[in-house]
């Protein structure tokens, strides 16, 4: 559902929000690759059909797929994420325990159910991975990884407001780390997105931890496909998003499926079959390294640390007629 925050006003006009954008991605990615040693590579913006390398998200959504005549009408899709490519080209780039790998990923996701302020059918991240140690499998680990995450979106936020005077945006450093069980006990009468809402109230930065597995009321908090991240080592970054005044989520990441958790996880979503896709036959055969890795909205970084209302704001979308006329009546200028 559209929210339109009352008495808001974008703090930069057209020209300076497309100089803010540029500003804040190159910023930001300079600050995470140094954060966690990461080098840039190349992405696809498709992958074919049968490698299983695509991700399924929470197995509903249908991928863009079309032909290529010159391979002989073989089915490729567009890609709805890059967490099991990014691991596959760690191996195929020789990369070392300790590198990784970061990278644009733009993708279509089509059944994208709400549209909204923060939701679009395009999707642009950075996408980031590296190459972990057996020892480095546990929760301060990744703890430690999501804290250099959040320093690094801070001192991004930090160059903003002394480039751009006008934008106001302040974060905090301070990380609150929570399960998603915790959170489900602490407010067991509330909806999952209500339970961030609620939380964030109290607490501006938290990651939220093990998503995926079922909760003690028999529901997972949300939806992770079985095959990338690993349930009990993985989380949402959630910032408060005072504009909207709601949780907002900016990354979801992880460390990801080892040949144990693979194979537990791939049983208990029902999804034995993908066992005999090509990536997950050499990920059980323990033919792939070690990993962590994620997500970073690259729109949503943008619009919480501009202060924006609505994604629209900055990146090029499709909208419905009501959501363009509401947001041309608030004086909203979607690109």
């Amino acid at each position: 559902m559209l929210t339109i925050p009352e008495g808001y006003k974008t703090a930069l006009d057209v020209y300076d929000t497309q100089r803010c954008i540029e500003f804040i991605k190159s910023h930001f990615q300079r600050n995470l690759s140094a954060a966690l040693d990461l080098k840039r590579v190349s992405a696809p913006l498709f992958v074919k059909a049968d490698t299983g390398l695509n991700d399924d998200l929470n197995g509903v959504e249908r991928p863009v797929a079309f032909t290529v005549s010159a391979t002989g009408e073989e089915e490729y899709q567009v890609v709805q994420s890059l967490a099991k490519w990014k691991r596959w080209a760690l191996r195929t780039y020789d990369f070392r325990v300790g590198n990784g790998l970061y990278t644009d990923m733009n993708a279509i996701r089509r059944d994208e159910p709400v549209l909204d302020n923060l939701h679009s059918v395009y999707v642009d991240q950075w996408d980031w991975e590296k190459i972990i140690t057996p020892r480095q499998r546990n929760t301060e680990y990744l703890k430690d990884t999501v804290q250099r995450i959040v320093d690094a979106i801070c001192m991004t936020c930090d160059q903003v407001r002394w480039e751009f005077p006008a934008v106001k945006t302040r974060l905090s450093r301070e990380v609150t780390f929570i399960t998603a069980q915790e959170l489900e006990d602490l407010y067991p009468d509330l909806a999952p997105g209500d339970r961030e809402n609620e939380f964030t109230k109290t607490h501006d930065t938290v990651f939220l931890m093990q998503i995926g597995k079922k909760l003690r009321s028999g529901k997972p908090h949300d939806g992770r496909a079985p095959d990338y991240d690993d349930w009990e080592l993985n989380g949402d970054i959630i910032f408060r998003n005072h504009v909207l005044d709601r949780a907002f989520e900016i990354s979801s990441m992880g460390i990801r499926v080892d040949p144990a958790s693979l194979d537990k996880q791939l049983t208990e979503a029902g999804c034995d079959s993908r066992r005999e896709l090509p990536f997950h036959k050499a990920l059980l055969a323990g033919e792939l390294p070690l990993t962590m890795g994620g997500g970073i909205g690259q729109s949503r970084l943008c619009m919480l640390l501009m202060g924006c209302a609505h994604i629209g704001e900055v990146q090029s979308g499709v909208w419905d007629d009501v959501t363009y006329a509401a947001c041309r009546a608030a004086g909203i200028k979607l690109l």
